[in-house]
């Protein structure tokens, strides 16, 4: 078999036959990574996700201060016992270093790529698989943050935003140069919120990310908002989805920000709709570090974060009776129960509700009277 019939990643294609190495360990570890990268590659998955499976693989081979072919299952459980018990590495983490690694393993141990006669060959021994049902992590929600995340309350949401824009106000007043970047930050909460968004696809907004909705002309410029980095999935590009105002309040606010406060920071060559004051655009932890700054002035719970904007938006759009196919279209989710562990209605919501039908049943049994 010629080269040219080799799999992506194959030993043939990383080491030469015949040819004595100088390191033997660590170059044939070295050939075993840049065969995975290749064959990942050549899956079509994104050189980010390449780089970080590479780099779990690392971790484990320094932490085991041994290579490959002589892993055990008990490594990996070592491994993952420390991960957990003393660097506190959350559940879902630890669960994909071990896809990572199941990964690898299952790369350097399938007879189609020759890494495991390579390794009889020179080293007497051969790969196996370190993860098995017994010793990994088992996915069994859809969402697995902590127990004490949740949305905002209406009260608490509205408090929020009033104290975001009583500090533009008070920095204003002053003559101080920071009530724009407060004026930023107050809009982008806001917008957050208003069409549902992750941090990151709030942070990744461009200004012309806005349109027209034909259906919905009394939005304006901003009825229809463009996604362009949504959550990924594991190897794929940012998930694209379009987002539709649903609340009249939205365009007014980003409308304010657009046209006349945003090009105050003089940003005409910055396609970025949250530019930041020393970047192309204002970072994640910027965002967690401003938010959690209000949230403490006010005195609110700490787990509420910059997710909980999103937690509040399906929670409210539930509550005031949209569809809940509709809800789960506009914040991108592919399955409604993930969108169902967003929504924390509220007791008055369920009080309502409870009352309607009661109310109903009550009058439909008098109407047999």
């Amino acid at each position: 078999m010629g080269s040219d019939d080799l799999l992506a990643g194959s030993a043939g294609l990383h080491l030469v036959d015949g040819v004595p190495l100088l390191h033997p360990e660590e170059q044939v570890f070295a050939a075993m990574l840049d065969g995975w990268r290749n064959q990942l590659l050549a899956r079509n998955l994104a050189r980010s996700t390449v780089q970080s499976v590479l780099r779990v693989v690392r971790q484990f081979a320094e932490h085991c201060g041994t290579y490959p072919w002589l892993w055990t299952p008990q490594l990996a459980d070592e491994w993952f016992a420390d991960l957990r018990s003393v660097r506190h590495l959350a559940l879902s983490t630890v669960r994909n270093y071990q896809g990572a690694l199941r990964g690898f393993c299952a790369f350097v141990t399938d007879p189609a790529y020759g890494w495991a006669v390579e390794c009889e060959r020179r080293f007497y021994t051969h790969p196996v698989q370190v993860i098995n049902e017994v010793n990994s992590a088992v996915h069994v929600e859809d969402s697995e943050a902590g127990a004490s995340k949740r949305a905002f309350t209406r009260v608490e949401l509205q408090e929020l935003f009033d104290y975001a824009d009583d500090e533009v106000a008070r920095k204003r007043a002053a003559g101080r140069k920071g009530w724009l970047p407060a004026f930023r930050d107050s809009t982008c909460f806001k917008v957050a919120y208003g069409f549902g968004l992750r941090r990151n696809e709030t942070r990744m907004l461009d200004v012309a990310d806005f349109g027209r909705n034909p259906h919905g002309q009394e939005f304006g410029e901003f009825g229809v908002l463009q996604v362009r980095h949504g959550k990924a999935k594991k190897g794929s590009p940012p998930k694209r989805r379009s987002v539709l105002c649903v609340w009249g309040w939205v365009p007014e606010v980003i409308e304010q920000w657009v046209v006349e406060v945003r090009p105050l920071l003089g940003v005409d060559s910055n396609p970025a709709l949250w530019p930041s004051e020393r970047g192309l655009r204002i970072g994640n932890k910027q965002l967690n570090r401003q938010l959690a700054a209000y949230r403490d002035a006010l005195g609110f719970d700490p787990a509420l974060d910059f997710h909980s904007l999103r937690r509040s938006y399906v929670t409210h759009l539930i509550e005031d009776g949209w569809d809940p196919r509709f809800v789960q279209e506009q914040v991108g989710h592919d399955h409604a129960s993930t969108t169902s562990i967003y929504t924390c209605v509220s007791s008055d919501f369920r009080t309502r509700t409870l009352r309607r039908v009661l109310d109903g049943t009550i009058n439909k049994a008098l109407s047999w009277d």
